[in-house]
């Protein structure tokens, strides 16, 4: 999949449904390690979610705005925070 954030940067990923075992991984910015499952549309609006889980403890799953998702860290907020995206792709 692919997807094209507001800053006008590309990102290419596989998710968890389309390959299992080369699904791609992602770190947010607080540390913890994820992979998508799915792009999923709300039903009220919609919008496409990303439907995403943790690769950690019970693997919780969680939804996101996907725009929420790709977007960058809000440094005012964060500003010790060395990654520029809110989930960096780990190649």
């Amino acid at each position: 999949m692919e997807y094209i954030r507001k800053d006008n940067s590309k990102i290419t990923f596989t998710t968890i449904l389309e390959d299992e075992k080369n699904a791609t991984t992602f770190k947010h910015f607080k540390g913890k390690i994820y992979k998508i499952l799915t792009i999923a549309k709300d039903s009220e609006d919609l919008s496409e979610l990303i439907i995403y889980q943790g690769q950690y403890d019970d693997k919780p799953c969680w939804s996101r705005k996907i725009d929420d998702f790709f977007s960058l860290v809000d440094k005012t907020k964060y500003p010790d925070v060395k990654q520029d995206y809110r989930f960096q792709k780990i190649d």
